[in-house]
């Protein structure tokens, strides 16, 4: 092709095919989901719960709960409780399997309860497991793991593969406001096999975060569209 407009409109549909998308979390009427977040330390996993559970609770009208295993950070644990707090949302903190049991029955007549887990090194075997026990103990219905846009893409990917281990169905992609580009996310996402579900961009909350749009971060990729229209 010579013409580099469409050279350009041929290479956004490729890449737009290459990018999977999971589509926002779904309730369905008389229906409980239970949403995790894992992922590395300095994500923004805490934030995004926050808007997720801003916006279940306060745009869609839906009955949340949280749950925090975050034990780790008091820092952390404090941070979400005011979310709570202000948002006027039931929490529970949990830190054992046990205590999961108990904190997911004490929140039986939610709609959405949505769980913070601690930050883990991907390279840090027992601390996965102890995820994994954690998760399976909770029953998960969907587990998203969430990835920063300022990463590099090797350590992305080594993320990704080690964190698929505790079941991992989603990505969620943070700080596009803090990159420059997002040419890593086709090969991140070929490699990881997961759908995208999240971006967010910026720490607004409950704003700064949308459904992951194919054809918006496609051109994104390519520069044909700002990363502020990804959100």
């Amino acid at each position: 092709l010579d013409d580099p407009v469409l050279l350009k409109a041929r290479l956004t549909r490729m890449i737009e095919d290459e990018i999977a998308i999971a589509g926002p979390i779904r309730v369905s009427p008389n229906e409980r989901r239970l949403i995790a977040l894992v992922g590395p330390t300095g994500v923004g996993k805490t934030t995004t719960i926050a808007k997720l559970a801003a916006n279940f609770h306060l745009r869609d009208r839906r009955k949340v709960g949280l749950v925090t295993v975050d034990t780790y950070r008091i820092a952390a644990v404090e941070q979400l409780r005011t979310y709570a707090d202000i948002i006027d949302l039931p929490m529970e903190v949990v830190t054992t399997p046990r205590e999961m049991r108990r904190a997911v029955a004490n929140l039986a007549d939610m709609e959405v309860i949505l769980m913070d887990t601690a930050g883990r090194s991907p390279r840090d075997e027992v601390k996965i497991q102890e995820l994994r026990s954690m998760l399976q103990e909770a029953q998960a219905d969907e587990v998203h793991l969430v990835l920063s846009s300022v990463s590099g893409l090797m350590s992305l990917k080594r993320t990704a593969e080690r964190f698929q281990r505790v079941g991992v169905t989603s990505l969620i992609l943070t700080k596009l406001d803090e990159t420059t580009g997002l040419g890593h996310l086709v090969p991140l996402l070929r490699s990881c096999r997961l759908p995208l579900s999240y971006v967010t961009n910026g720490q607004n909350v409950p704003d700064d975060i949308a459904a992951a749009d194919r054809r918006l971060l496609a051109r994104a990729v390519m520069g044909l569209e700002s990363l502020d229209a990804c959100r």
